[in-house]
């Protein structure tokens, strides 16, 4: 009797299935899954095995289940025994000129390849310089408004040539009125002289080679048209139970993603008593919705959507996005880049980009673009790595126009460093060293100007660890705080008051920021009591003689005038430089705004040296009073730090010692430091910017400067520019200081708000560009500095096995977090369907709130 052959049989070979053992199955699952808890717990009881041609039904109690994994491509199966081949993504590569042929992958991951491709989209560098060659006795380049007239065009920085996307994708065998083929694939077109005419001749007519490929590529994204789905008859009823499903899936995942938590559990299987966040939270909306619950218990064994690839699935979908709409804000504007590299709790040296740009509200914008993964910290690398992030997101490196880092010699180097290699391939990407690193050195030097001081410190950091070794004294401290708060109350010497006389303890001081310093010493003021309590409990009760005696000697120290003076004396300076280093670290600071900061903390500090010594001098003294502290005579004369009494050491009195050696010595140290450590206010560059301050209805406005300015960025004013930017901008200055909304304007960010609110950015567009270019300079590295901060909290010694793409698209997700929120879940959900093929279609309406979800959807 003849055989009768299915339908899925003409498309796929006779292959009969080779089970692999257990022991195979799990080694791919562990070479193909990153663990976050480093351990790759996978049950045996959610692996069986999967039939090609199987049908999708519902499970049958006490079957095992089976995770949505999907094929890697729509080729034929392998026929061989050998693990699969695993698609790599670093192989994906940006450039077209660099790409190796869609042929040389193996034919089993060829789709996903397409597939990656298709949701990065054509190399089309918007904002890139490209160079200009002699052709036919003329300098020509590549033009960017052929990307919007050919919008499958691709061009090759490498290369210098351009491509075609279709084709690269979804060549056809060579016909013989294919025009072009292999330039637009392999070789790239650079004959710019004729290039619009090589473009439409490679298009061609309708059945030339160039649109079979795009029809090719039409055919592959539309997921409908796929033998699989045409086979397998999906019901539109049970595409609406798949989006239910993949609604309370993505419900969980935007939860644990906006939480920085983590997904996966140690033991997953059906028994564990906690199966990981992922999961327990899928089991808890079961319990509380019965819509979810019957979508998810219903659900067909080889479509249950938990599987850790289904997982990292939506959140590199949401991260795309909240990433695109970042992108798509940014859009052709010029911007600044700021660069920091930290190490990672696997031991990692990561490497984090964060960009600042105004938008279209005239508003400054910074925002995390990415972290990477850098195996060497040179300048050479850490350039690579910036190149490759910014051409893979669509970035030019000639739209920038700024540059932030700390200090470090690879990042601010001036022959060698990072900013150098920027600079030598765009001269207006202005590098400007983070003001809050500079302020951090200025007090570091405050710090050891003088050896009172840096004894002071060192004598500080004694008493907060002796006091807080342990957690008796810990509690000891706090209680005795409670107590002196409950008989200054009782005594009314203090009052009570919202927000008042709070529990607290000391600050531990950090060496990093010394901005914690002033907190420390501000807690010990309040808490100098019960300090000194704690201190004599320890000089009686102490475990050894050298706690005692240690203990014994803080004692003498605290309650010395000299240490309460310096006390007082840091308070006050550190309080300065800490109001001007919270200023600095703020995401809308600007530059102008900085500088001047930065000259009125000056100001202050040189006001305290010339009038300043009295009023801390008596609060020092009151201070003593208060605490019985003995204040010696000044005309009393002390041997000079550093010399013997006894070999006759030069004698001063202790108002030379107190007012000169420390006081004098402090101040006069800061004032110093922090003219050389900005440096930057005297350059040329900031006293053009100066000219653009609004205080004092922009008392410092002067057009040559302006214009000055405006020359130094050639690139964004061309000669003839410069002459409309003079008329633009005394209309500019008459009109401001002639209408009352702008007298209150204060700040150069507000100008680029007002403008925009008044239609000003368009009638004087050349003026509203400078002021944009200012804006965008960089003050400080404080958000790369937070995205660290992020990462510490999502990637812990716990999780230190997370993978570089997954660690980076928790973080965009995290940082992001208002853009994230505000994408719909339509959007994210079409673009996690797009990212693979999958076994069920989405429905054609528009996602909605399925029955039994409404609660979810409203809570989200």
């Amino acid at each position: 009797m003849k055989r009768h052959r299915s339908i899925r049989s003409f498309f796929s070979p006779a292959v009969t299935p080779v089970m692999p053992t257990q022991s195979q199955i799990n080694t791919n699952l562990n070479l193909s899954e990153e663990v976050e808890t480093g351990a790759s717990n996978i049950p045996n009881d959610v692996l069986t095995e999967m039939s090609v041609d199987a049908p999708v039904e519902p499970p049958v109690e006490g079957s095992p289940l089976v995770e949505e994994i999907q094929p890697p491509s729509n080729d034929p199966l392998p026929t061989t025994t050998n693990a699969a081949i695993e698609f790599d993504p670093t192989e994906i590569v940006v450039d077209p000129g660099l790409r190796k042929p869609i042929e040389e992958y193996d034919i089993n991951i060829r789709d996903i390849v397409r597939r990656e491709y298709l949701l990065r989209g054509p190399c089309q560098p918007i904002g890139y310089v490209y160079p200009k060659k002699i052709q036919s006795g003329r300098k020509r380049s590549f033009l960017e408004s052929w990307f919007k007239k050919y919008s499958w065009l691709e061009y090759s920085v490498h290369e210098d040539a351009a491509f075609c996307f279709y084709c690269y994708l979804f060549k056809q065998p060579r016909r013989g009125d294919n025009f072009g083929g292999d330039a637009f694939t392999t070789e790239g077109v650079s004959n710019w002289k004729n290039a619009t005419q090589i473009f439409r001749e490679h298009v061609g007519k309708v059945d030339s080679l160039h649109n079979c490929a795009r029809q090719h590529c039409e055919d592959f994204r539309n997921q409908r048209q796929s033998v699989d789905n045409v086979i397998q008859k999906i019901t539109k009823e049970q595409q609406e139970e798949y989006l239910g499903r993949l609604t309370v899936i993505l419900a969980v995942v935007r939860f644990l993603l906006l939480q920085g938590l983590a997904f996966r559990g140690h033991d997953e299987s059906r028994t564990s008593s906690n199966k990981g966040n992922f999961l327990e939270l899928i089991d808890w909306l079961k319990m509380r919705d019965e819509g979810a619950k019957i979508l998810l218990d219903n659900a067909p064994g080889n479509n249950l959507l938990t599987s850790p690839f289904i997982q990292k699935d939506m959140c590199e979908a949401c991260a795309k996005l909240t990433t695109k709409v970042i992108l798509d804000d940014i859009g052709d504007k010029k911007f600044s880049i700021l660069v920091d590299e930290s190490r990672d709790a696997s031991i990692k040296e990561q490497m984090a980009v964060v960009l600042r740009y105004v938008n279209d509200k005239g508003h400054v914008i910074e925002r995390f673009l990415g972290v990477q993964h850098v195996p060497d910290t040179t300048s050479a690398a850490l350039k690579g790595a910036l190149d490759a992030m910014l051409l893979a997101h669509g970035l030019s490196m000639h739209n920038i126009r700024g540059q932030g880092y700390d200090g470090a010699s690879n990042m601010r180097g001036e022959f060698n460093g990072l900013q150098r290699l920027v600079l030598d391939e765009n001269p207006y990407a202005f590098y400007i060293h983070c003001f809050a690193h500079q302020l951090q050195l200025v007090v570091v030097s405050v710090a050891k100007c003088c050896s009172s001081v840096t004894d002071f410190f060192n004598y500080t950091t004694l008493i907060v660890n002796t006091v807080n070794a342990s957690c008796k004294r810990h509690d000891q401290l706090a209680q005795e705080h409670h107590d002196n708060l409950v008989r200054g109350l009782e005594n009314d010497e203090i009052f009570s008051g919202r927000g008042k006389n709070q529990q607290t303890n000391l600050a531990r001081p950090g060496d990093t920021r010394w901005g914690s310093h002033h907190k420390t010493l501000c807690r010990l003021q309040l808490m100098w009591q019960a300090v000194l309590e704690v201190l004599e409990n320890i000089c009686d009760d102490g475990p050894t003689s050298t706690t005692k005696t240690c203990a014994a000697g803080l004692l003498k120290q605290m309650e010395s005038f000299e240490f309460v003076l310096i006390m007082h004396l840091m308070i006050k300076v550190l309080g300065k430089t800490n109001d001007l280093s919270q200023c600095l670290q703020r995401k809308d600071q600007n530059i102008v705004h900085a500088v001047a900061l930065i000259g009125a903390t000056l100001q202050k500090v040189k006001d305290l040296r010339e009038h300043g010594w009295e009023e801390i001098f008596e609060g020092t003294k009151r201070f003593c009073a208060k605490h019985n502290i003995i204040v010696p005579n000044m005309l009393d004369t002390t041997v000079a730090r550093g010399r013997s009494r006894g070999r006759g050491g030069q004698l001063v009195t202790y108002q030379h010692h107190f007012h000169h050696e420390i006081f004098n010595v402090v101040l006069d140290q800061l004032i110093v430091e922090l003219n050389n450590r900005f440096g930057e206010r005297s350059t040329q560059l900031l006293k053009c910017i100066a000219c653009l301050d609004p205080r004092n209805s922009f008392a410092n406005f002067d057009i040559s400067k302006l214009v000055e300015l405006a020359s130094i960025y050639d690139a964004d004013f061309k000669p003839y520019d410069l002459i409309l930017l003079g008329e633009q901008l005394e209309t500019f200055i008459h009109e401001v200081r002639n209408e009352t909304k702008w007298s209150s304007c204060n700040d150069l960010g507000k100008i680029a708000e007002l403008m925009v609110d008044t239609g000003k950015d368009g009638d004087l567009d050349l003026v509203y560009r400078l002021i944009e270019l200012v804006l965008i300079l960089p003050v400080a590295t404080a958000s790369v500095e937070r995205a660290f901060s992020a990462m510490n909290i999502i990637k812990t010694e716990l999780r230190n096995k997370m993978a570089d793409d997954w660690l980076n698209h928790r973080m965009v997700c995290y940082i992001e977090r208002d853009i994230f929120t505000a994408i719909e879940n339509d959007k994210i959900l079409r673009h996690y369907q797009d990212m693979r093929k999958r076994r069920i279609q989405l429905p054609h309406s528009s996602v909605a709130s399925t029955s039994g979800l409404g609660s979810i959807a409203e809570e989200e």
